[in-house]
């Protein structure tokens, strides 16, 4: 179930961000 989450998060994420992954969002914004 968690391995499932992550899939659809990253994926919806992903197209929410411009391509970006949650973790590259992450870095960007703190910079």
């Amino acid at each position: 179930i968690v391995n499932y989450i992550d899939y659809y998060n990253n994926k919806r994420i992903k197209v929410k961000l411009k391509g970006l992954s949650p973790v590259q969002y992450r870095t960007k914004s703190l910079t």
